[in-house]
Formats: C-alpha cells, structure tokens, sequence
C-alpha cells in the first residue's frame, strides 16, 4: 500500500509539472493514463466515480 501511494503522489507531482507546461506530448499523456490506473486502485476510485458521476449529471441537466 505504500509504494502504490507513494507512486499516485509521485505521477501526480509529475502530472501537475506537466500540464503548467501547457503542452501536450505523449510522455504527458502517458503520465495522466499512468496516473488514472493509479488513482483507479487507490481507496479514493468511489469518491472520484460518484464525484465525476454527479458532474455528468449535472450537465446533462442544463439546456442551453
């Protein structure tokens, strides 16, 4: 478990150093998909679902 965590905070500094580059290569993209593997094994996978869940509702309940 601590290495798993140690990996999520380690792709997400990397994920956040990337993305204030604005630029996106493919060494970007595969440190976001590495990251969401991660975070997807991780306790907070049920948070993150019912959280982007809720957001999709959300939009999907506003007409323009």
């Amino acid at each position: 478990m601590v290495v798993s965590v140690s990996v999520v905070l380690l792709l997400l500094v990397l994920t956040a150093l990337l993305l204030n580059a604005k630029t996106l290569k493919p060494s970007h993209a595969v440190t976001c998909v590495l990251l969401g593997f991660c975070l997807a094994s991780t306790s907070l996978a049920p948070t993150i679902q019912s959280t982007v869940a809720s957001a999709a509702d959300l939009v999907g309940t506003l007409h323009p």
